[in-house]
């Protein structure tokens, strides 16, 4: 008997259907803003704490030595990948999760042929999954050569920033997220 769900079965497993948009090449020129969880929200990168500095207080993460690798290694993608034409927004590492903006720039992985149709031949290892993909694999390698206890969860978000406006928004969501920690969905209370 078939159920509704046949339809969802890859292989007898079932699949975990992507978020991504459907019709979006991830290779595409464009401003994306990423969030990355560690495993089970695991609060590997460090802790939040608090300061007071001229009567303001601030917060800011007191990184583990594998959160200073997150850190860092993000900033390494430019120097990684200097054939995507790739820019960083802001960024923050945070105790279990990563949170940044990313701009892909007009590079000749994302470049369309003389009609105007994209070109679907071209390499598929120079998008943002192929990106994330480094990342990950450099933060992890690194906890796994200095025996440092650290997972990521499989998959990550990203969201298509398509104005001025969101992109505000959003660079001040992530500068502010120390700040406001304690509110926030992936703080494990």
């Amino acid at each position: 008997m078939k159920t509704n769900h046949d339809e969802d079965l890859f292989q007898n497993k079932y699949r975990i259907w992507s978020a991504r948009l459907q019709n979006w090449n991830y290779a595409n020129p464009g401003m994306y803003f990423l969030t990355i969880c560690t495993q089970d929200r695991e609060n590997y990168f460090g802790e939040i704490v608090k300061s007071t500095v001229e009567t303001r207080c601030i917060a800011s993460l007191q990184p583990t030595e594998i959160g200073k690798i997150a850190g860092s290694e993000w900033i390494r993608t430019l120097e990684l990948r200097p054939d995507m034409n790739i820019e960083l927004g802001e960024f923050i590492v945070m105790p279990n999760h990563f949170h940044g903006i990313i701009i892909i720039g007009a590079n000749q992985f994302n470049d369309f042929d003389g009609a105007g149709i994209e070109n679907q031949f071209g390499p598929q290892s120079k998008n943002l999954a192929s990106i994330l993909r480094g990342y990950k694999s450099a933060v992890t390698n690194y906890a796994r050569k200095n025996n440092i206890p650290f997972a990521w969860q499989p998959r990550f978000h990203e969201h298509i920033i398509r104005s001025n406006d969101v992109f505000n928004r959003i660079s001040n969501y992530i500068v502010n997220n120390p700040a406001n920690w304690k509110n926030d969905k992936f703080h494990i209370k």
